[in-house]
């Protein structure tokens, strides 16, 4: 099975930024989609972002303009920079492939 692992998340104060990292076992060529999902306490997970192998990009509406996916297809890796954050992006942070998610990382905007 396909192995996706995060890391990079942490604490952060309001408007500071962080970079999320996710490394896959095999190549992300062999999936159309790979995605960031985010799930906050008490909530349903919900899309953050996603990149097509064509390179179509996707944000919900609450990280537009501030978030920025990219992928590194020599590396199997995929990015979440993200810029201007907010208490209300608080969450654990999923990689996705279409198939399955990894473990997460916790990213908590507090000051």
């Amino acid at each position: 099975q396909v192995q996706l692992v995060e890391s990079g998340g942490g604490l952060v104060q309001p408007g500071g930024s962080l970079t999320l990292s996710c490394v896959t076992s095999e190549s992300i060529f062999k999936f159309y989609v790979m995605a960031w999902l985010r799930q906050a306490p008490g909530k349903q997970r919900e899309l953050v972002a996603h990149i097509t192998r064509d390179g179509v990009i996707n944000y919900a509406d609450s990280v537009k303009g501030r978030f920025t996916i990219s992928r590194d297809n020599a590396k199997n890796t995929i990015y979440l920079q993200m810029n201007s954050l907010k208490s209300e992006d608080t969450a654990v942070y999923f990689c996705d492939n279409g198939i399955r998610s990894g473990q997460g990382t916790q990213v908590t905007v507090s000051s």
